[in-house]
Parts: C-alpha cells; structure tokens; sequence
C-alpha cells in the first residue's frame, strides 16, 4: 500500500457500481487491466451478458465483452466485498416535477458503505450540480459504513463523458475530467484513468470543478439547440426555411453546426435541471437556462401543432386519421428510450384523436411499453395506409427507405414532415 492507503495499481480491485449506457463500456476497459467486478440490481442484464446475449444498448460488442478476461458480472453486493476501489455509474433523472432526483445515487451510496473499508476510493461518474458528490453521496458513505471522510477513505469524481450510438468516439478516445477529494486522491484518480484513456485525462484542482464542468456540458448543447430551435420559431412566421439558412449561415468558418429539432435523452434534456436547482438555490434565478428549457420542451407540441394544420389544409379530418411516426428514440441509430421527446407528439395527436403507429427499428417494444405505455409496431408499417407520416428520428434505415419508399406509406394526400431534414426540401410537405 502507498500513502494514504490507496493501493498500487497493480493491486486495484475495481467494482463498477451500475452497468447501463455508462457503466458496462468503462467495466470492460478496467476488465482488460485490472481485476473488476461490475455490479447491477438487475438479474436479468446480468443473466444475458452472462449467457452470451450480447448488451442490450448494442454499446458493447459481445467479443469486446468477452475480451475483458478479468471482468466479472454480479448481482450480488457480496461479491464487492473485496474491491478497494469503486465507480458509480448509476443515472440521475428528474422527477415529474423536474427536480433533480437523487435516490439512484443515495442507494449506490447506502450499498457501497456497506463494504467500504479503510483505505478505500469511491469514485462517482454521475452527472450532478456543483458539491453533490460531498452533500449528498459522501454523508451515505460515512452513515452506512461508520469511516470517516478523507481519514478512512477518499472520493474522486470524473463524469462520464459516454455518446450513446456513436461508434466513432468511444470511452477510450474522449479525453477524461478526473478529480479526487485530496491531492493525493487525485494524482491516484488520475493515474487510474490515465492507464485505460488513450485521449489521456484532465486533472481539475477540485470535485466541485470536475461536477460543474460536466454539468455545463449538456447545458450548453441544451442551450444552443434552443437558440436554433427559437431561429425556427420565428423562421417558420417568416416563411422562410430554416435548413437554408443554416446551410448559408454555415458557410463562415465559426458557424456553430446545431439544428433545430426535439431535445430528448438523458443528458441534455435532464442535466440542467440540476445546475437551475443549484443556482435557485444559492440565491440565483437562471434566466437563460429555464428560456431553453422552456423553448425546447415545448418543441414537440408545436411540431404537432404543424402536422395538424397541414392535414386541415388538405381536407383531413384529424379525429380518425392514422398517423405514423418513424422513430422513437431520443437519437438516431441508438436504442436509448430515457427521457424521448418523441413521445410527446404521440400524446399531441392523440388528444386530436389522431390514430397513433410508431416504427422504430432500434427501440425495444417491451421497454417502450413498460416506459410510455405505447406499443410499437411490430412488423414494417403498412403501405398506403398513413394520413400523416412525422419522420422523428434520423435512423439510417429510414434514411435508406428514400423518399420513394416513404411516400409508399402513405395515402394519395397524406402529409410529410420531416423533423430531422433527412429529405430534401422540395421532397417533403415541410421539414423543421
């Protein structure tokens, strides 16, 4: 053991407290170095990764999990035990009131303190306000385990940085924020990283920084999404479209290359509810923050607002009338259903009493069920059937469909409006 008690890194034993999005990718990295256990509350994940079954959120391939030879998968907090080091890499979602809710990491929190022993790290990936980590995780710690902060054991914070469906830039080439609750923590946190990232890491001085950089990330896309989302806004009262001046405008170098559409997911949508909480509550009101919020969360009933008025235009009667929207998820080729925006305009048109299908060849049907209630469709839509078909989501299948293989969905006058810009302008009733 070195200074402080932390172990060498040839001695880690690292248990990776959560397996989803973030969680299962960073267990399979430390697997290939270090012995590690990844830890999950459900049995049946654990059961198909066990079985061969491949990760569900198609992030992980089955060879690059069976690659990780020194990777063990458990349900059981037993089989913790005999970790010195821990990563928690649970969710932090909003509730119905759009308030930060802490209970998946208070549980993580309660479950790690009661195998914690001295000497050991608690490193924490969850996306939370400034001082989270240290008022809310680090008192779990010492209640449930009876140690003491900084003397028996240490945290360190270094948020996720994972991009869901995106096969380019995986954990390992994204540069990593590391951060520990004393120098020592963090020149260790760092190191520990430092031997998995090939982007290499950034050291900030503190928790407090690390939580606040994270934050910001996904409150500023929330906030420039909202900026080109308000352009639309007013673009569409001008009469003019909003992919040509995008494309005009992204002609000069500096051109920031957002677009407009439904702001969903589980970072974007949800992350700077916890920075507004924090703000709010150190005497701050963030206008900004809640503008964006506002303008974004709001997008879904005004692109249904559109659809309807297009289908009143040519003489279709909404009440009755099938709708189809292609896609679900909260982005492209990506199976990630947490917190899809999409949703919105089922529930739009169904109050129109509009006859809802939803096709998405990514989305799990029994999780859309269990989480929204809806049932996705089966089989491929029916041709010639939809009054209005709302293209939702840029999956490469649909782009593959063509306009050609679109319209076949429809019927003679149906509405087309394309929400992704994935057809051209001409080809479409109207884009976003």
């Amino acid at each position: 053991m070195q200074d402080h008690g932390f172990p060498g890194l040839e001695d880690v034993r690292i248990g990776v407290v959560g397996l989803g999005y973030v969680g299962l990718p960073l267990a399979v990295a430390f697997g290939r170095a270090y012995d590690t256990v990844g830890f999950d509350i459900d049995t049946s994940r654990i059961q198909a990764l066990r079985d061969g079954a491949g990760d569900r959120n198609r992030e992980v391939e089955s060879d690059e999990l069976s690659s990780s030879a020194r990777l063990a998968l458990t349900a059981s907090l037993e089989d913790l035990r005999d970790c010195n080091v821990y990563v928690v890499t649970v969710p932090t979602p909003i509730n119905e009131h759009k308030h930060p809710d802490f209970t998946p990491l208070i549980l993580a929190s309660q479950s790690i303190g009661g195998v914690l022993k001295r000497g050991n790290v608690v490193v924490y990936e969850s996306t939370v306000y400034p001082g989270a980590t240290e008022e809310i995780c680090v008192p779990e710690l010492e209640r449930t385990s009876g140690l003491r902060f900084n003397i028996d054991f240490f945290v360190g914070y270094s948020p996720e940085r994972i991009n869901p469906g995106d096969l380019q830039r995986r954990l390992a080439d994204i540069p990593k924020v590391t951060s520990g609750s004393t120098p020592a923590t963090a020149d260790f946190v760092d190191a520990l990283y430092r031997s998995i990232i090939r982007a290499g890491t950034h050291k900030a001085s503190s928790l407090r920084v690390a939580e606040a950089a994270k934050v910001i990330e996904n409150t500023q896309r929330d906030a420039n999404i909202a900026l080109i989302n308000e352009f639309a806004l007013i673009f569409h009262r001008l009469g003019i479209d909003t992919g040509e001046v995008l494309e005009a405008a992204g002609t000069k170098w500096n051109f920031l290359p957002f677009r407009p559409g439904l702001v969903g997911g589980h970072c974007i949508g949800v992350d700077p509810y916890y920075l507004i909480q924090k703000a709010q509550s150190a005497g701050y009101y963030p206008d900004i923050l809640l503008a964006c919020r506002r303008i974004n969360d709001g997008m879904g009933a005004h692109i249904a607002s559109e659809v309807i008025k297009l289908m009143i235009q040519r003489g279709i009667a909404v009440a009755g009338a099938r709708i189809l929207l292609l896609g679900i998820t909260f982005k492209e080729n990506c199976p990630d259903l947490r917190n899809t925006r999409v949703i919105d305009l089922a529930r739009e048109f169904g109050e129109y009493g509009a006859l809802v299908d939803i096709h998405d060849p990514w989305a799990d049907r029994a999780q859309a069920a269990h989480e929204y209630g809806v049932e996705l469709l089966a089989d491929a839509p029916q041709a010639g059937a939809y009054d209005a078909i709302v293209v939702a989501v840029a999956h490469d299948e649909f782009r593959a469909m063509g306009i050609d293989g679109l319209r076949r969905l429809a019927n003679g006058r149906a509405v087309v409006y394309d929400i992704k810009g994935i057809f051209p302008k001409d080809a479409v009733d109207a884009r976003l």
